[in-house]
């Protein structure tokens, strides 16, 4: 490619937003549709290698087509998400598995000749008055090993698979 592009693309970084905008209009002929600086930088500098170089071969405009089509895409937004991240959420950060059952169930096991009762909380699981994390976490301080919480409650089988949301 030209020494001229090289130098082009590496003083993008240098430009301001209005001046990256400006540049965008340029090679794309059109206003730019996003205000990331990065973003900006990196469409351009595409286009600038495209114009010096050429597109992608018909072919492999063709193949990527049919990669684009044979992707399995989520095609509903998780019930879970409310558009913050992670660690903006109320409660420990993380999602609810889909599978715990909601705030004030009761979950009963029997083990080994004891009645184990937890209270499913909105923020985790009470067992003899203590506050855990985790269903697993109960599971260990009943039985000191460690155990799938959702096994121990029976709340899934061994060896019961889910892929995507469906069994």
């Amino acid at each position: 490619m030209d020494e001229r592009i090289y130098t082009e693309i590496e003083q993008l970084g240098s430009l301001r937003l209005q001046e990256l905008r400006a540049r965008y209009r340029e090679v794309f002929g059109e206003d730019a549709r996003t205000a990331h600086k990065h973003h900006l930088v990196r469409q351009i500098a595409w286009r600038l290698q495209v114009q010096a170089q050429g597109d992608l071969s018909e072919r492999a405009r063709r193949r990527a087509l049919e990669i684009a089509d044979d992707a399995d895409l989520k095609h509903q937004v998780p019930p879970h998400w409310d558009g913050k991240p992670p660690a903006a959420r109320s409660g420990r950060g993380g999602r609810r598995a889909a599978r715990i059952p909601v705030a004030g169930t009761l979950l009963r096991r029997v083990y080994r000749d004891r009645t184990v009762v937890v209270k499913i909380l909105p923020d985790g699981i009470e067992y003899e008055g203590r506050r855990y994390g985790s269903l697993s976490a109960v599971a260990r301080a009943v039985t000191g090993t460690r155990w799938n919480g959702l096994l121990f409650f029976g709340l899934t089988q061994r060896g019961e698979r889910r892929r995507h949301g469906v069994r």
